[in-house]
């Protein structure tokens, strides 16, 4: 018996640290995803976190919104989401622009009256802006 009480004194006691796992994994993830300014970071949210009931509506004067905003943006109007400045890339606005132009071409007499002068009034300004910016450039 007295070797039993003496072999209990000398078993070392182990402890065990899981906590260093989660200081390590942090750090790598901290070290991946360095910190960024936050007007310059864009928040994602999974799937199942986004609220898709909030969507605009998916017609036609939403497309010529979604080209014209994407035009405004390569035009350096808009600040770009992925940096939060603007940038002026002229060959990409004028793609947009003409797909704004191959829209009214192919839609002319099948838009009601408000969808065609949205359009054209749309494509007047970023001529416009298209034709003073390349003077500026």
């Amino acid at each position: 018996m007295s070797g039993d009480a003496q072999s209990d004194q000398e078993k070392p006691s182990i402890i065990v640290d899981e906590d260093w796992k989660s200081k390590v994994q942090r750090e790598k993830t901290e070290e991946a995803n360095p910190a960024t300014d936050e007007k310059s970071a864009v928040e994602e949210k999974p799937d199942a976190e986004m609220d898709f009931s909030q969507l605009p509506p998916a017609d036609f004067s939403m497309l010529i919104s979604m080209f014209s905003t994407q035009a405004m943006v390569a035009l350096g109007m808009i600040p770009e989401p992925s940096t939060g400045k603007p940038r002026t890339q002229l060959p990409l606005a004028r793609h947009f622009i003409d797909l704004l132009s191959v829209l009214e071409e192919k839609t002319k007499g099948n838009l009601a009256d408000r969808e065609s002068s949205g359009l054209t009034e749309n494509l007047h300004y970023l001529r416009m802006l298209y034709l003073e910016t390349t003077k500026q450039k």
